[in-house]
């Protein structure tokens, strides 16, 4: 490999919907660290980007400089089931990667997921039944599953794990966590006025002309200025989930018992005592970044 070639020092492998997009975008605020843009470019993971070649990969981060920290951030690599030549073509292009794993509470993820994929027109029956077809909903969850690979090929002192309560409720200690793990020399600071994703907006249901109605500009000011507010709520809750998906309780009992056998992986990873119990299942939160 040419020495010219610039590879990420790190990366956020996942999971889905545990936050990472607010720590990659806290992360590329920060001096002396160049984060990718797009944030997701899932190279290793997905066949057609990998096809095509490490030189696009490496252009990815040529504007960084020769003294920046650089990182990416695709959570299909924790998708392994799906995307099962991932670690190889990374142990080839990176041999002693950084990793950083954030995870949160198995259930509360599940339930981001599904509204996510609801969302974009993926999914559209029940929560309950989507559970049954859909086996990603609960493999993106199991943590231990996901992780083993990862710690079998590169060692434990390869990842760092974070929790998505800890970005949530001691955001500057992890956000220093990830500056000590990745090489930072000066502390991060976490910046509170990061512009954040609108989840409001990625609750909207896709449909035929979603761009054209929905993102367009001018479209826009015609919805503001010439529709009325009633008329636009009437229509908006036509295509949103109105209220946090209920799991039933014969479900959420089958679930719980799934991702408390694979949270014994973890466990032995972390040395810490962890069921979806002592992880703080929440019915009511909020964020779903």
């Amino acid at each position: 490999m040419a020495n010219s070639t610039k590879l990420p020092d790190f990366i956020i492998i996942g999971a889905m919907k545990s936050a990472t997009s607010t720590l990659h975008n806290q992360l590329s605020a920060q001096p002396g660290i160049f984060m990718s843009s797009p944030k997701e470019p899932n190279f290793f993971s997905d066949d057609d980007i990998y096809s095509q070649g490490l030189n696009w990969y490496s252009g990815l981060f040529s504007d960084a400089s020769a003294e920046d920290i650089c990182g990416e951030s695709s959570t299909h690599y924790t998708k392994l089931l799906d995307h099962p030549e991932t670690i190889q073509r990374l142990k080839e292009a990176i041999p002693q990667p950084k990793l950083i794993y954030v995870m949160r509470h198995p259930v509360d993820r599940l339930i981001s997921h599904y509204m996510h994929q609801w969302s974009e027109g993926v999914i559209s029956c029940d929560i309950n039944q989507a559970i049954d077809r859909y086996p990603e909903l609960v493999d993106y969850s199991c943590y231990g599953m996901q992780i083993t690979p990862y710690l079998k090929e590169f060692g434990s002192e390869a990842v760092l794990p974070l929790f998505f309560d800890d970005l949530k409720n001691s955001r500057d200690r992890a956000l220093n966590r990830v500056g000590e793990f990745i090489g930072c020399t000066e502390p991060l600071i976490w910046i509170d006025d990061l512009t954040q994703d609108n989840i409001s907006s990625q609750r909207i249901r896709r449909f035929y002309g979603y761009e054209l109605l929905v993102n367009w500009k001018p479209m826009a000011w015609v919805r503001k200025n010439l529709i009325p507010q009633t008329l636009r709520n009437r229509v908006k809750k036509q295509f949103t989930i109105q209220n946090r998906p209920e799991i039933s309780a014969i479900q959420l009992e089958r679930i719980t018992e799934i991702f408390n056998r694979d949270l014994k992986i973890v466990r032995a990873w972390l040395g810490d005592e962890l069921t979806c119990d002592s992880l703080g299942f929440s019915l009511h939160e909020k964020s779903d970044q």
